[in-house]
């Protein structure tokens, strides 16, 4: 009897580590079998659904949730709903929140290189600009925020901006004169106003429309697809096409979430990202275009399109600026940008 209750347990035994050495690859909390980790990731922006910025995200959304069998999930959060400029950037430092992409000249505080958006008429459009930040030059400013363990990943354009005002037609720099205009802010913008005998305040981009309305500031400058998704041409009178400067954003994640993803899971974030941002730089032109032709269907603001003389005019009264800020820019980066621009 003894013999057969030893031969019972023992074949018990056998079939447990049989069983055992089946399947060595037990997934760990959070993993599966495949390797992808199971994980909620957010990103937190502060324009409007229809703009190049969003439609990049939602991209992004459908790309990584799709190649991960919905093992990863993606919540994006536009209209500054979750975070706005001021704290955006805290949260991400703390995790709080896995991707942003804000506009770039936020950034200048931290890195003064960060003001190569802001730099007057250096890029005529989007490729010149695309070119720059997808360069050796672009990509070691993106990545200078790495000791707040903040990485930044890749530009996402949204273009040329334009003045709107409630005062007067502008048409040449006097025009300016005495008037105040919101900037996103910044050495360079702030140095643009001055030399234009107008000055400047930075707003958060969710404060501005109620900025305009009650006058804080007369004007701001911006993007077509900008202007007309937060419909700034209800609270202003005026629009001057100038492509002065730009607003250019890229993606930023924290690096601790970035790098504690394993292979396979940071495999997939990436080549989201890729999708994404292939998404929105081919947005970014077209949705500029229609928001333009919008804004001028909607007709609440009288247009004012310059001519190249009137450009020049505009050029020599900033051209300055480049000797100003060359040493704290850098030359090289003058240069990676010019480059950039030929």
């Amino acid at each position: 009897m003894k013999k057969y209750y030893l031969s019972i347990l023992l074949l018990f035994a056998v079939i447990f580590l049989g069983a055992c050495g089946e399947d060595e690859s037990i997934p760990v909390s959070g993993s599966n079998s495949d390797g992808i980790e199971e994980m909620t990731i957010k990103f937190s922006h502060v324009v409007a659904e229809n703009t190049p910025k969003h439609q990049g995200t939602l991209a992004m959304k459908e790309y990584i949730e799709k190649e991960s069998g919905g093992k990863i999930k993606m919540e994006i959060y536009p209209n500054s709903s979750l975070f706005g400029d001021q704290d955006e950037y805290q949260n991400l430092v703390s995790n709080n929140v896995q991707f942003i992409a804000p506009d770039l000249t936020k950034f200048v505080g931290n890195n003064p290189q960060f003001n190569v958006p802001a730099l007057p008429f250096m890029f005529d459009n989007d490729d010149e600009a695309i070119k720059f930040w997808d360069g050796e030059k672009g990509a070691e400013v993106l990545g200078s925020l790495k000791a707040d363990g903040v990485l930044g990943l890749s530009m996402w354009p949204n273009g040329g901006k334009h003045l709107t005002n409630n005062e007067r037609p502008i048409d040449s720099p006097d025009d300016l004169k005495g008037l105040k205009f919101r900037t996103q802010g910044g050495q360079v913008l702030e140095s643009i106003y001055t030399a234009l005998g107008a000055g400047s305040e930075s707003i958060p981009f969710g404060e501005l429309y109620t900025a305009l309305d009650q006058g804080v500031v007369e004007g701001q400058e911006n993007t077509f697809s900008n202007i007309e998704s937060k419909k700034f041409d209800e609270v202003q009178k005026y629009m001057t096409i100038m492509n002065h400067t730009r607003v250019d954003y890229a993606v930023f994640t924290n690096t601790e979430f970035w790098e504690g993803m394993n292979d396979a899971t940071r495999e997939i974030v990436e080549a989201g990202l890729a999708a994404g941002t292939e998404v929105a730089r081919a947005e970014a032109k077209s949705l500029n275009e229609k928001a333009l032709k919008t804004i001028k269907e909607r007709g609440n603001v009288e247009i004012v399109e310059l001519t190249p003389e009137q450009i020049e005019e505009f050029r020599t009264v900033l051209e300055p600026i480049y000797d100003e800020y060359e040493e704290e820019i850098g030359a090289d980066v003058y240069e990676a940008a010019r480059a950039a621009a030929e």
